[in-house]
């Protein structure tokens, strides 16, 4: 597997962009190395070169999503103290929701396809997963709330899922809103 280097505009992080994009956009067999590699500006042979298989970009693009959202959970953390949930909830139920499907969270794009990735990408989806419950468990409190995590995530996922697939701006309101609430009650 191939190591990513960050997404700096060299052009590894320009593929990775881009098949992150596509992966959030199409799903895993939604795209190909040939529209991915066109999409970094680049050739499928130098996408090749980078990752080897699509398979290995996908399990590159789960990986460097998944951390992208442990980075906004410790950011808020960091810059919020112990008011970080409800800054971290607003964010990710606001602003990152204006973003179009190719800028959304890894974990609700992306977990559909892990289900039914190969065994080594489901392994990198469960440990950057488990640190992203991690992180969010300690900074409910003290001990760490591991329970109080999963709920908060599950539900912060389920209801961006949700608000992304309805076409009805009014419903999407609604759910956006109703998870907003019910995220800051836990």
């Amino acid at each position: 597997m191939a190591r990513h280097k960050g997404s700096d505009g060299n052009a590894h992080g320009r593929l990775l962009d881009a098949a992150g994009r596509g992966f959030r956009l199409g799903g895993f067999g939604g795209i190909g190395v040939d529209a991915m590699a066109q999409a970094a500006g680049m050739t499928s042979g130098a996408f090749y070169a980078h990752f080897g298989s699509k398979a290995d970009a996908f399990r590159l693009a789960v990986q460097h999503g998944m951390a992208a959202l442990k980075r906004g959970v410790t950011f808020c953390q960091d810059q919020h103290g112990t008011g970080w949930r409800d800054a971290f909830v607003d964010f990710y139920l606001g602003e990152q929701m204006k973003g179009g499907l190719d800028q959304a969270c890894a974990l609700p794009s992306f977990s559909p396809d892990v289900a039914r990735a190969d065994a080594a990408t489901r392994q990198v989806f469960e440990t950057e997963l488990d640190g992203i419950v991690t992180a969010f468990a300690a900074g409910l409190g003290s001990p760490p709330d591991r329970s109080r995590a999963w709920a908060l995530i599950a539900l912060l996922a389920g209801g961006a899922s949700a608000a992304r697939a309805v076409a009805d701006e009014g419903l999407r309101a609604e759910i956006l809103e109703s998870t907003r609430l019910a995220a800051k009650a836990l």
